[in-house]
């Protein structure tokens, strides 16, 4: 049996390398597989629902069961996921497909952050921070690999599928304690959390900022180029720039933060944000835009880890239903914010539907500042 530590922490880090390499694998591989825009919408939209389903059940379970037992569940699902996507070209069987990637990576959502907590007592936001890291270099890793290097999309579906499946096997094989009995019945957990304000707090800031940052990233290639002047390859160095932002925030600010000032930094990176994203879309700053790019992508990308650290940290002794529950709102913050700035270009303009970030990031910096005293982490 499996107990290494180390070997169980960079298990973690490679299933969230996976699921930003699975999420994103349908955006990279759309043309070569010959899908439509509606086809597309309607298959990420299934799995979103695999993915919300699964991270609220694994994030309960994981206050119950070995962790490594679900995760080893949730590599299963999403192995038989990507097996279908490989052999069929049936739209029918690629939205089972897509339910059953999204579960596995909702499951790997839900339970490996929980178990870093479990592993690393002391240093969790630092741990989740490289943990989504992860997620950003998977997604860019197929999109490398799909577009950049022209390899066949099916090879690249295989190749993930096999990794899987050897995770599947070190999940099965590994063991780790249940710390906590997780304080009664998933209803009574349930119940008890969404009485928290606290909760509520940093779920209706989830929503907010996991919106904004996957509609600016939809976004900013196009903003760049109608409205700043940019041309194909001078406005995809601005996507890769704020890459590089999201890269160094999510490594950087997790290293640099103490438990107890989780809270400050968070409302204090929104604070930045709303200056930054402010100054990007109103001022007129030539190549210099670059700098704020760069700072937007440095200041978002670490709010996701620091809230899950927050919440993870607050209610520890049932770390796993708390995540579980502020997780539902990144799928949930990534259909209603880009929803939003659709419907307020299609009613203005697409330069006034921009408005909407920085109007997100006032919102969830009064949701902060509002919730401040129920969000005091001790050391």
């Amino acid at each position: 049996m499996i107990r290494n530590i180390k070997a169980l922490t960079a298990s973690s880090y490679l299933s969230m390398f996976l699921l930003g390499f699975t999420t994103t694998v349908i955006g990279a591989a759309a043309r070569n597989i010959g899908l439509t825009p509606y086809q597309i919408g309607v298959m990420l939209a299934v799995q979103n629902v695999g993915f919300i389903t699964a991270v609220a059940i694994s994030g309960a379970l994981a206050d119950m069961r070995e962790k490594p037992r679900l995760l080893a569940v949730g590599s299963l699902v999403m192995f038989v996921g990507l097996l279908v996507f490989f052999v069929t070209d049936l739209f029918a069987l690629y939205l089972l497909a897509m339910f059953l990637i999204g579960a596995g990576a909702g499951s790997y959502e839900g339970v490996s952050d929980a178990m870093l907590m479990d592993l690393h007592r002391g240093r969790e936001s630092v741990h989740i921070s490289i943990n989504h890291f992860f997620v950003t270099f998977g997604s860019a890793g197929i999109t490398v690999y799909m577009i950049f290097l022209q390899m066949n999309w099916r090879n690249a579906v295989v190749q993930a599928a096999v990794v899987v499946l050897l995770l599947t096997v070190f999940f099965a094989l590994a063991r780790l304690a249940v710390r906590s009995s997780g304080g009664g019945s998933y209803r009574a957990r349930l119940a008890l959390l969404t009485r928290e304000r606290a909760v509520v707090f940093l779920f209706a800031t989830t929503v907010l900022v996991v919106g904004v940052e996957t509609g600016f990233i939809g976004i900013l290639t196009t903003f760049l180029m109608e409205l700043r002047g940019f041309d194909q390859v001078t406005s995809k160095v601005g996507l890769l720039i704020f890459l590089a932002g999201v890269f160094t925030g999510r490594l950087v600010v997790g290293f640099l933060t103490p438990r107890r000032h989780i809270p400050l930094v968070i409302t204090g990176l929104i604070g930045l944000s709303i200056i930054t994203f402010s100054v990007l879309f109103t001022v007129r700053l030539g190549e210099w835009i670059y700098l704020p790019v760069y700072v937007a992508g440095f200041s978002l990308s670490a709010l996701l880890p620091m809230i899950l650290s927050a919440a993870g940290l607050l209610y520890r002794e049932i770390s796993g239903t708390v995540l579980g529950l502020v997780k539902v709102a990144i799928p949930l913050g990534s259909i209603v914010m880009p929803l939003a700035v659709g419907l307020v270009a299609n009613n203005s303009s697409f330069e006034t539907s921009l408005y909407v970030f920085p109007a997100a990031f006032v919102a969830a910096f009064a949701i902060m500042l509002v919730g401040a005293r129920h969000m005091r982490i001790a050391d």
